[in-house]
């Protein structure tokens, strides 16, 4: 029963209009967006990175210690693939030079996988609900595929410059050596491969610092 002056008509008449509605979700779209984790300050000091980030040290560290693969490649990767961006994504083709078409491909977040592929780390790692847009997730990301890399591939965990190859061709195209044929792409992977051993000298300065308490990350002793 739902006569005029009923329950039903009473709760109408105290529920949020369409407009107000429309207007709380959008705010809501606005403070989360506002809330996104913001790139680095300095993104090419691993140190700054991981003492303005403390998470993203722990999260590094964990990877690590299930994957095998150093912290500093894995942040390197991270590095040349999205800038440390959390929300990403490949540009729009321009249809006649100026209209916005479909993007290039359908790679996301800080380690630009695809969805295809993050699917995969899903099922495999066994993280079922795991982000693009999540930092922990995606150099968990980075770790399992550089692990895959040299079960399939025979690419030392300590070899960015091949793993980063096999990282932007896959496993097949590894073993194809598509990359042969890429210059550009054998640009990247040596820039990859120097950023890497950058941030590796920069980690052993204050890895001691990192692994302390709170008072020697404060005061550095």
């Amino acid at each position: 029963m739902n006569r005029e002056g009923g329950p039903g008509a009473k709760r109408r008449r105290k529920g949020m209009s369409p407009w107000f509605r429309f207007c709380l979700v959008s705010l809501m779209l606005l403070v989360t967006a506002g809330c996104a984790t913001a790139p680095p300050e300095n993104p090419h000091d691993l140190c700054d990175i991981f003492t303005e980030k403390r998470n993203w040290y722990l999260d590094a560290k964990a990877s690590k210690k299930r994957w095998g693969v150093p912290i500093s490649v894995m942040m390197a990767f991270a590095y040349q693939e999205s800038s440390f961006k959390a929300t990403i994504k490949p540009p729009r083709k321009m249809i006649l030079g100026f209209i916005p078409g479909p993007r290039l491909s359908n790679s996301k977040g800080y380690s630009q996988a695809t969805r295809e592929t993050w699917q995969l780390y899903k099922d495999d790692a066994g993280n079922w609900g795991a982000d693009r847009d999540d930092f922990g997730d995606a150099i968990d990301f980075i770790g399992w595929y550089n692990h895959l890399s040299h079960e399939r591939n025979g690419i030392s965990k300590s070899d960015p410059y091949h793993l980063y190859l096999a990282y932007h061709e896959g496993h097949g195209g590894f073993s194809r050596k598509t990359y042969k044929s890429k210059q550009w792409l054998i640009d990247v992977a040596k820039k990859v491969t120097r950023r890497s051993q950058t941030y590796s000298r920069q980690l052993k300065s204050c890895q001691k610092k990192l692994d302390g308490g709170f008072f020697r990350r404060l005061f550095g002793f």
